[in-house]
């Protein structure tokens, strides 16, 4: 993809060849850039190299374990990846004020369309709860950060 192909949607950007996609500053995952196809509509590709460029994470490149604090417009979540899209998520005061195993979707844009297994900045984050029976849809996400390594994994290395 080149950067008239960028332009061209609107997005003043030159991409590189493969983007890391970071939690935390740490690199955890990279996958080579979007490119537009010309089946789908400008704003879907639109939306689809924006979260690429806001940034996030697909859950496939977290191994088990890893802890996110996700932060919307409205609420701070914390939740704990199981591998396979399951996590344990808290901070809702009224869908997970304690923590509840969850099936995590993916993000959207405020829309039907769904990235899915990824978390991105600036999209709303879809879960099954359940408790539920309908996806339960975040506010826009503001940030995501992985915390510096756990006690847990610190106390682990000191074991050997």
């Amino acid at each position: 993809m080149d950067s008239t192909t960028v332009k061209a949607l609107g997005v003043n950007y030159v991409p590189p060849l493969n983007i890391n996609v970071v939690t935390g500053g740490q690199p955890r995952y990279s996958r080579p850039m979007f490119a537009p196809h010309p089946s789908l509509g400008d704003e879907v590709n639109r939306n689809i190299v924006q979260s690429e460029i806001e940034g996030g994470v697909f859950l496939e490149g977290l191994p088990p374990d890893t802890m996110l604090q996700i932060r919307t417009e409205h609420h701070f979540y914390t939740a704990l990846i199981l591998g396979g899209g399951s996590a344990l998520i808290s901070g809702h005061p009224q869908y997970c004020p304690e923590p509840v195993e969850v099936t995590i979707a993916g993000s959207t844009w405020g829309g039907s369309m769904l990235k899915m297994r990824f978390i991105g900045r600036g999209m709303h984050l879809e879960f099954h709860h359940p408790a539920y029976s309908a996806p339960i849809v975040t506010s826009a996400i503001q940030e995501i950060h992985e915390p510096v390594r756990s006690v847990r994994a610190s106390a682990s290395m000191a074991a050997f």
